[in-house]
Order: C-alpha cells, then structure tokens, then sequence
C-alpha cells in the first residue's frame, strides 16, 4: 500500500512526482497538475502532498500520510472552492498561512484544487508568494489545463500533465477500493467516460444511474419544439433540486453555528450592526447552489454528448467501443433516424450550450436553445 494506489492510470505523474518527493535534486516550489475533469488531479496532489510530508516517500500507512489523505494534516492546507470563483480574500489568507514554518510535518504544503477558477487579479497575489516562497513551502495548484492559469504563474511552476484513466483501471479501483460488482464497476467506469468521482457515484448510487438514464432519454423524447421546451425545463428543475438537496442541510448548519458564534438564538433579532454577516454567509450559499446547479447541467450535457458521440461512431462506421453499451439500440436507432451531419450540428448545439451557461446565461434559455437544436430536421 501507497500514497499513490488511488491516482490510477498515471504512471508517468507518479513516477516523476514520487521521485521529487524523495530526491531534493528533482525537488521544486511550484507545481502545476493538469488534466481533463476525472483524471484525478485532486488525488495526485494530496498524494503528492502525503508523500513530501512522508518520512518513507508515501509509505501510505504511517500518521503523516494518513492526516494528509484525510485532509486534517496541520501543515497542508487544502482550498477547493464551492463558489463559482475562488475571493482574492481567500488566496490572501493562503499567502499568509504559506509564510509560517511548518509546524509537525517536513514541508508546509499548500494545495489549490480550482486553480482555473481564479480571477486574474485574484491570481496576481499569488505571484509573489510562488516566486520566492519560503525554504519548506510548496504549492501546488490544480486546473485542467495550463491554458487556465495565467502565463506568469504557469511559468514559476513545474508542470505535471494528467491523462484520462483507461476504463479497467478505473473499474478495477472501484472493485478494489470500494467493493463493486466487477459488471457495475466496468459500466459505471464506462458510462463516466473513466471520470473518477463520477464512476463511483454511478456505482454505488442507484438513483444517480436513474437520473442518468433520465437524461439520455431526451434525445428520443424530442419530436418537436414543444417537446424540446419541456424537456429543457425538466433538466432545470432537476438541476435545482439536486443543487437544494445537496446545500440545504449544509445552510441550516452554517446559519446555526454562525448565529450562536454571535450570540444570537434561534429566531431572535438580529442586530443591525452583526446582520452584514449574515449577509454575507448567504452571499457565499447562493454562489455555492450555483456552482453546483451549473455542474448538475454540464453533467447531463456530456452524458447527452457521450450519447451523440455513439451515434457517430455507429454512422461512420468507427471500430471503437460506444460509451453507452447499455443504449446500444437507442443508439442503433438514432443513427438510422437522422446523418452524420445532423449528429455533428447536435454534439455543437450542446457545445454552445456549455458555453453559454458558463457565460452566465440564463440556464432555462441556454437549454431550451439546445433542446431545439436536437429535435429531428426534415
């Protein structure tokens, strides 16, 4: 057993980021670990974390590995916004706690896992503390690709590119690891398109399976602009629900500990002069249903995409396995009902759609106009 058993399919990261963390020579202050969503760049950096804090180099078992791994290690610090965008209040405060020594480990490490969700002047303070970083600290910043940082800080880093895993061996981590049918697991793994997270949840959750069928089948339903309007609309309330069910319990909680921080019992007044708190925290639990209501949608966009990309490889012909063996004669039967051509203007309809949400588009519109775009031409 090591630090690195989870970052599967990665063996060149591992090598080079197991051999930095033994040999001081290959040892730097700046990393920067890319890769497509799914490739496990959270999991190399704490694993690369555990390793640097690790006597033995990731021995995987010992206190220093353990503490980093559970992510309660005193000297890693660990920033994985919820938010659309990581505050520059925020990375100031990592600034600050990358100034101390560490104080129990060997390095005092610093990870953020949203590297690419900074602002430009958000990453602007950061320059300074990656440039000339104290003799025990480490950054290391995360993001799919080097293009989503800026050039000044991607130039102070040492660059580590991730690949997307093969489907068995994401299966077979999910047999080891979590105990899944080895069918389950290969089905999930595929269907997640090898996206780590994403293939334990539809293994181990039935109803997330259920929503996922759900999704895929729009692209039968669709006859019509009737049935686009619908079908956009039941993405969206999908989207909100799963957005309301994941944040809500957490807001009551947040809200509870902040008003007894404050003095304040449970449906007292509040003073005007502590209400800006408040307000604040509920800034912060809107912008975080957001986030999670925008990657609800662009999850079941590329489940939508994977469908259509089946439907291309069944028209061309193309020796390469389909994503969605499940729906192999959904997928049959849309490949006869429409060409190549319309699949293609399909896959770029949902394409637009994603950039449209991430511009801040009104999602109800952005859908409708993709759910439009997919109802058969002709």
């Amino acid at each position: 057993m090591t630090v690195w058993d989870d970052v599967v399919g990665q063996e060149h990261a591992v090598e080079l980021l197991s051999a930095a963390a033994t040999d001081p020579a290959a040892m730097t202050h700046g990393w920067l670990l890319t890769g497509p969503p799914g490739s496990g760049r959270s999991n190399a950096a704490r694993a690369f974390a555990a390793a640097l804090q690790c006597e033995q180099g990731g021995c995987g078992v010992c206190q220093a590995c353990t503490t980093t791994l559970a992510g309660t290690h005193a000297d890693v610090t660990i920033v994985a916004t919820e938010k659309v965008t990581i505050a520059i209040s925020e990375v100031r405060d990592l600034v600050g706690v990358a100034s101390r020594r560490p104080s129990q480990g060997r390095w005092r490490v610093i990870i953020v896992e949203d590297a690419d969700r900074m602002a430009e002047r958000t990453t602007n303070v950061l320059l300074k503390a990656i440039e000339e970083p104290p003799p025990r600290t480490v950054w290391i910043l995360c993001a799919p690709s080097p293009q989503d940082v800026l050039v000044t800080i991607r130039s102070r880093c040492r660059g580590v590119a991730l690949r997307v895993p093969p489907v068995e061996a994401v299966a077979r981590l999910l047999v080891a690891r979590d105990g899944v049918d080895p069918v389950v697991a290969e089905a999930a793994a595929r269907a997640a398109q090898s996206h780590i997270g994403l293939a334990r949840r539809l293994a181990r959750d039935g109803k997330a399976r259920e929503r996922r069928s759900s999704v895929l089948s729009i692209a039968r339903r669709i006859r019509g602009v009737g049935d686009a309007v619908v079908a956009a609309g039941e993405l969206v309330e999908v989207a909100q629900a799963e957005a309301k069910a994941a944040t809500e319990e957490r807001d009551a909680v947040e809200k509870a500990e902040l008003l007894r921080a404050l003095g304040v019992e449970a449906g007292g007044v509040m003073p005007p002069k502590l209400r800006s708190q408040l307000t604040d925290l509920e800034k912060d639990q809107k912008r975080r249903a957001t986030r999670h209501q925008r990657d609800v949608l662009d999850r079941a966009m590329l489940d939508l995409l994977s469908l259509y990309r089946d439907v291309l490889v069944v028209q061309l012909g193309a020796h390469v396995d389909l994503v969605n063996t499940e729906l192999a004669e959904t997928v049959q039967a849309l490949a006869e009902d429409s060409t190549p051509e319309q699949t293609v203007r399909r896959m770029d309809a949902i394409g637009v759609a994603r950039e449209r949400l991430d511009g801040n588009v009104a999602p109800l519109l952005a859908l409708e106009a993709m759910a439009i775009a997919l109802r058969p031409q002709g």
